[in-house]
């Protein structure tokens, strides 16, 4: 009694390390999205040139940037002064159809290729700024106090150029006005922090996660099986999570932000492209899962799992096909990179470690439960996996040569095979034939 309830001693410590690791999991996610889009140049400036090439938000940069031109410069007195006198009255419709037309042309002008590249160019210094502050360096900030900011005045040019207002005008728009304070001085201390939390956290709350579920995978002793199963149905079900997070957090933030119903599409657009790499990192997460819960069913005792094996068992044992098959496979994953971890060194190598070590339970369990298994004609180990899934009978299979007999054993030997036999042709290790053969090689020891 004591030997049956060994193996499960520790399921209450199991399940706690399940659950514990299934939450730092989910906090991994956030985290790993919240590095990659915040404290990542490439990644920021691409994201910022996305949200230049929707429509809604071009839109919202245009009226801004024409916002600017008028609240700087009093655009209706600059064409008074230019009018004949007969003509100075028409000043002020001029001035409104002038700004329809320069929100109109700004619209179209950042459109462009010249004018994105401004764009992005103006994202990736400011996004490099606010990094190097937040790294530690930059001294002259620290001292005199000064702010990160985006300068949008080459583009504000730009579009005064392209929309004609003239040099006066944009000559006029004072010193600053066209900045966007990313960091204030006296945010410098609190975000540094916040930055060096994010890092740890994206990195340690993956790491936490790893070694819980490996923990728990090793105290599950004689129920790894459901363990694994287990481990792949959290992470979806931690994948998941966090796409429901962002719907509901975009939600709540959209309607928060939205002065008015004008600007919600911009407000909207903005958070689903800041949001596409939480997205690709919660797919990710699900894709883990999934592979799980295969491995998981694959070690199962279930027919088909079971003729998998028996398939795969005479390419699995030896390490040249095995190991062969597994770099092909592992250089096409990191040549396609489907996810970010597979892009990255550090992550990519573990995860690579982790199949690896996957492979050689596989191969291990293979080797114990079918040490007599010999390479078949593919089409007869498919034909005899498909009759396992339709559980209908197997068509005869070309007769193997016999070894020849074994010495004589005692009587509680070839009971103790028998009994073995008739288990591995119970879970459809053994077909029909291949268990009247090994019983009929058992019961001829008999006297030899």
């Amino acid at each position: 009694m004591a030997t049956s309830r060994g193996p499960r001693a520790h399921r209450g410590a199991v399940y706690a390390l399940l659950a514990i690791a299934s939450v730092a999991g989910f906090l991994a996610v956030l985290a790993l999205w919240a590095q990659r889009q915040a404290l990542d140049s490439d990644n920021y400036t691409e994201s910022s040139s996305q949200l230049l090439e929707d429509p809604q938000i071009r839109s919202a940069v245009a009226t801004y940037l024409v916002d600017q031109l008028y609240t700087q410069v009093d655009v209706t007195g600059e064409l008074r002064d230019a009018l004949p006198e007969q003509f100075k009255g028409l000043a002020g419709p001029a001035a409104g159809g002038v700004r329809t037309l320069a929100e109109r042309t700004a619209n179209a002008a950042l459109e462009r290729p010249r004018v994105q590249a401004l764009w992005e160019d103006a994202n990736r210094k400011a996004h490099e700024a606010l990094l190097h502050v937040l790294d530690g360096g930059g001294p002259a900030v620290q001292t005199t106090g000064g702010n990160v900011t985006l300068d949008l005045g080459a583009l504000l040019a730009e579009i005064e150029r392209q929309t004609g207002l003239g040099g006066r005008v944009a000559s006029r728009v004072e010193p600053g006005s066209t900045t966007i304070t990313l960091l204030r001085s006296d945010q410098l201390a609190a975000a540094q922090t916040a930055v060096q939390a994010l890092r740890v956290a994206a990195i340690g709350l993956t790491a936490l996660m790893i070694v819980l579920f490996g923990l728990a995978l090793w105290l599950a002793r004689g129920w790894r099986r459901e363990t694994l199963r287990a481990i792949g149905v959290l992470l979806i079900i931690v994948g998941i999570a966090a796409l429901v997070v962002r719907r509901i957090a975009g939600s709540t933030l959209v309607d928060s932000l939205a002065s008015t119903e004008s600007v919600k599409p911009a407000i909207e657009s903005a958070w689903r492209i800041q949001t596409s790499l939480l997205v690709a990192v919660a797919q990710a997460t699900i894709a883990y899962g999934v592979v799980a819960v295969l491995a998981a069913w694959l070690a199962g005792r279930t027919a088909a799992a079971t003729a998998t094996r028996r398939a795969l068992a005479p390419y699995l044992r030896e390490p040249a096909y095995a190991y062969g098959a597994f770099a092909i496979l592992v250089l096409l994953l990191l040549a396609w990179a489907p996810t970010q971890a597979l892009r990255q060194p550090i992550t990519a190598a573990l995860l690579v470690g982790i199949l690896a070590g996957g492979l050689e339970a596989l191969r291990r369990h293979t080797a114990r439960e079918f040490p007599r298994a010999e390479r078949r004609p593919l089409v007869t180990s498919l034909r005899a996996s498909a009759a396992s899934l339709r559980g209908g009978p197997r068509r005869p299979e070309p007769a193997v040569a016999v070894p020849a007999p074994v010495p004589a054993a005692t009587g509680a030997d070839q009971i103790d095979r028998l009994e073995r036999a008739a288990a591995l042709h119970e879970r459809g290790a053994l077909t029909d034939e291949e268990f009247a053969a090994e019983k009929a090689e058992i019961l001829a020891t008999q006297g030899a």
